[in-house]
């Protein structure tokens, strides 16, 4: 069962997840090299990819109207990732975050998804401000940041990873388009 799409792209279409979607999460959280720079553990079952869903993905969408997103390929409809927005009450700001299935690495759909993601909460949750923040290994993740407009924030340990912490205004994203 899909949910209806929550927004699109130019070859990408995203939906809220459900519990049932936890042979996905558990697919895609099976790589290593998926998990390397966030620092979480390999998925080995489906009861852990249903504690992620239910415990990270869902409350994000009741409590915030805001969360991460599955990503499907609009020409195949694949599963290739998620990307979406998160409020971190912790600190009290939006984040931009991303994750993509190996197969999908290397085409541009990161770009696209993260691009498509700042625009809805920009222009349609009106957020003033999304963070991005990425492992400073990873290279992959912070060439997106970059390649979307963020702005260079800081180097930052968050989660016991060091980060590099990029921003955006949103008036500063309306003249990027």
């Amino acid at each position: 069962m899909f949910l209806p799409r929550t927004l699109e792209s130019p070859r990408l279409y995203f939906r809220k997840f459900s519990l049932e979607d936890a042979p996905l999460i558990l697919e895609l959280n099976s790589y290593e090299e998926v998990v390397k720079y966030v620092h979480e553990p390999v998925l080995t079952n489906i009861e852990q990819a249903q504690r992620v869903i239910q415990r990270s993905i869902l409350p994000q969408y009741q409590l915030y109207d805001l969360g991460r997103y599955a990503i499907h390929e609009k020409a195949t409809n694949n599963f290739i990732g998620w990307c979406g927005l998160k409020y971190r009450l912790e600190i009290h700001e939006v984040d931009l975050g991303y994750r993509l299935h190996p197969s999908a690495w290397g085409k541009g759909y990161g770009k696209e998804a993260a691009l498509s993601t700042l625009a809805y909460g920009f222009n349609q949750k009106k957020l003033p401000r999304i963070v991005g923040r990425a492992h400073i290994e990873n290279a992959a993740s912070l060439t997106i940041l970059k390649s979307i407009g963020l702005h260079y924030l800081c180097h930052e340990t968050i989660d016991d990873c060091p980060v590099e912490t990029w921003h955006l205004y949103r008036h500063e994203f309306q003249h990027l388009l």
